[in-house]
């Protein structure tokens, strides 16, 4: 399985309040709908000094379905979405090693 998590700080003409109700509503909608998409989680920050806004996670079966979703009009919607909203996004692919899981 293929994660990326990607940091995102908002613009600086939103408040805290105003990114997280765009980001885990109108924004949330579009990325749900990224074909080959396997989950998604995004992580709001609580601190509002934090470096970043939030964090978001999100699984395909492989890097080469991540980049194929993000080449089709829904993915370059979803990024032009983003980066109209954030001031700076970092991505990272990471591999993942769940060190507890009870359920």
């Amino acid at each position: 399985m293929f994660k990326a998590m990607i940091l995102l700080k908002r613009k600086e003409e939103y408040s805290l309040r105003e990114f997280r109700n765009w980001w885990l509503g109108e924004h949330a909608q579009l990325a749900i709908q990224l074909p080959g998409l396997k989950k998604l989680c995004f992580n709001p920050a609580e601190d509002e000094a934090a470096l970043y806004d939030g964090v978001a996670e999100l699984w395909f079966e492989t890097e080469a379905d991540f980049t194929k979703a993000y080449q089709t009009e829904l993915g370059k919607a979803v990024a032009a979405d983003s980066l109209a909203h954030v001031g700076r996004r970092d991505r990272l692919f990471v591999e993942e090693n769940i060190l507890f899981d009870p359920v």
